[in-house]
């Protein structure tokens, strides 16, 4: 039986918490950044939960972690 392979391009957008909750971080924050306010900045450097509907999508991605 062949090994279960991990998708790359999602194991490196989201990380699994060690209660099991997908996070995942801020988009449009890695060019054009002069545009933007410091305070936008900032807020962007948080990121955020996945939604329920999203996070079973992205288990399926992720066998290996």
């Amino acid at each position: 039986m062949p090994k279960i392979k991990t998708n790359k391009t999602a194991a490196k957008r989201f990380r699994i918490t060690g209660t099991g909750k997908i996070m995942r971080c801020s988009t449009r924050l890695n060019h054009l950044m002069i545009s933007k306010s410091s305070s936008r900045r900032r807020r962007l450097t948080a990121g955020g939960q996945v939604t329920k509907g999203e996070a079973k999508r992205i288990r399926r991605m992720l066998p290996g972690i």
